[in-house]
Order: structure tokens, then C-alpha cells, then sequence
């Protein structure tokens, strides 16, 4: 985890797919807050699948409805990869996607994600993916 911390509250983590402290501590009562891009029609096709089999202690949370002092990290950072707040940390990319499933009767099946030959494949290929939905969706080159 210590490559992944970032540096400071609003610093993106150095990698995609890796937890980071923000800076408050939050007790383990508090449900899961998953950050999604709810102007990206894949992302609110799978948070509305989500939302119906999903357990209480998991929040979505649509990145565009809160305020800019509202949200942990920047939310440009929150935009370019999944995000989810869990105990005081933030859990990015494939791993926030894998636990926020993990909130479902369906977890189990997501795990084999992270099976050491599986995971690189996997995080590649999340990472790509979202770096082109965020492009697509936010750039401004006009492209």
C-alpha cells in the first residue's frame, strides 16, 4: 500500500488500483460510499443494476450532484477512475469495482479478479477502459 498513498488529501493515488488515505478517520459503522460518474450511461446502467441488488451498507454516490467541497478527492480525480471511501480510505479502479460487488449476493464471483496471474490482465484492461471513457466523455481537444 505504500506506493499507492497519496502524498495529500486531493492527490490522486500514484497508481489506479490502489487504496489511499484521505484525511479524516471515519468509524466502521459508516456504509461505503461508491463515487460514480452519473453523466456516463454505461456507469449509471451498472450503479441502477447495483442499486436494486445491493446491500444497505454500500451508498452510491453520483460524483455530479455534489458540491465541490462536498467530495474527499477532486472531482476530476473522482471521474477518471471508480472510487469508493471505505474506513477512512480511498479504494480506486478495479478494486473499488470489485467491492462495491462484493455488496451484492454476487461477490464471490467478482473475487477471481484478483488472483495474482489474473489481476494485471484485468488492471490493464480497467485502466484503459476508463482512461478512454474519460476522454471520450470530458476532453477537451474536441476529439
Amino acid at each position: 500500500m505504500g506506493s499507492g498513498r497519496a502524498p495529500w488529501p486531493n492527490h490522486p493515488p500514484r497508481s489506479t488500483g490502489r487504496n489511499y488515505r484521505v484525511s479524516y478517520s471515519a468509524g466502521n459503522c459508516m456504509p461505503d460510499k461508491l463515487y460514480y460518474d452519473g453523466q456516463c450511461p454505461l456507469c449509471v446502467k451498472e450503479m441502477d443494476r447495483l442499486r436494486v441488488i445491493k446491500d444497505a451498507d454500500l451508498d452510491l454516490v453520483d460524483i455530479h450532484a455534489l458540491d465541490d467541497d462536498a467530495t474527499p478527492v477532486a472531482k476530476d480525480t473522482l471521474l477518471r477512475v471508480l472510487h469508493m471511501e471505505r474506513d477512512g480510505e480511498m479504494v480506486t479502479g478495479i478494486d473499488a469495482n470489485i467491492a462495491a460487488w462484493e455488496h451484492t449476493r454476487y461477490g464471490a464471483l467478482w473475487r477471481w479478479m484478483r488472483l495474482p496471474l489474473i489481476r494485471p490482465i484485468v488492471e490493464l484492461a480497467y485502466n484503459r477502459w476508463a482512461r478512454w471513457r474519460y476522454d471520450r466523455l470530458y476532453s477537451q481537444s474536441g476529439q
